[in-house]
């Protein structure tokens, strides 16, 4: 996996970022994160679709194995703390679940979901800031890219808005998408939850575990949050009216976000 690197002091820290299939966008975090912190942004696994068209299907079981190379191969001695966003927030605690031993904390940013009636909330939402106008560029967007990769990325940025309250950028900093690896994976994680392992599975996780959402995100922080609860009891929540997807990005609540993020990480049962 590609390794991006921030700081080189303080508790290790691996960042995890959304998707799936769209790396990149943790590195504002990185950045801020580094002054305190040791940082590592892996780039999850991608199909490599051009250099191997037999490679198996990307599961959540592979970029589990993935990440525990990483984590054996940096911090045998010293457990990191995993800080996931999105897709990434759900691979942290898929992770946490198989190896329970082998991280000292997890902070969730913008969790994906773990259950039907979260993503059918979820849907609600959006269509409900979709206007007719709205749903005409998107289908013409769609066409207009017959590259899977850079259609997901072109779809990504125009939902950006309707994912936000008010952003200082609209640069996620998202590199190349990978949409062959996005299904992959995303399908193999709906199967998991479908044949009942999560989110029964995170019951094996008891290291703290911080999940911050936006009001303004369409993913129902509250309903992820109820329905993480049942297995996750020490799970502590924090989310904030004028934020959406992407905390770091927004106007009203980033500086807060970074203060809340580097003390909970500080805190000394999490070091």
């Amino acid at each position: 996996m590609q390794v991006r690197s921030y700081g080189n002091v303080g508790p290790p820290v691996i960042l995890l970022h959304g998707g799936p299939g769209a790396p990149g966008s943790m590195a504002p975090v990185g950045r801020a994160l580094g002054e305190t912190f040791r940082v590592l942004e892996p780039f999850q696994r991608s199909s490599d679709k051009d250099n191997d068209k037999d490679q198996p299907p990307l599961t959540v079981a592979r970029h589990i194995a993935d990440l525990d190379e990483l984590i054996d191969s940096r911090h045998s001695m010293a457990p990191p703390a995993l800080v996931g966003h999105s897709w990434g927030a759900m691979l942290a605690l898929a992770y946490a679940a198989a190896h329970p031993g082998s991280v000292r904390a997890l902070a969730l940013i913008s969790c994906g979901t773990f259950n039907a009636a979260s993503r059918a909330r979820m849907k609600f939402l959006l269509d409900q800031r979709f206007t007719p106008q709205l749903r005409r560029q998107m289908e013409q967007l769609r066409a207009g890219f017959p590259d899977p990769n850079q259609r997901l990325k072109a779809v990504g940025d125009f939902l950006l808005p309707l994912y936000s309250f008010d952003l200082v950028t609209t640069n996620t900093e998202t590199g190349g998408c990978d949409a062959r690896a996005h299904d992959e994976t995303w399908h193999d994680m709906l199967h998991l939850q479908e044949s009942g392992v999560y989110p029964a599975a995170l019951a094996a996780i008891k290291v703290p575990v911080l999940m911050l959402h936006g009001a303004a995100d369409p993913h129902p922080g509250t309903m992820i949050r109820d329905s993480l609860l049942p297995y996750l009891p020490q799970l502590e929540y924090r989310e904030w009216v004028h934020c959406g997807h992407y905390p770091w990005l927004e106007r009203a609540v980033r500086g807060e976000f970074f203060a809340l993020l580097r003390d909970w990480l500080q805190q000394p049962h999490r070091g």
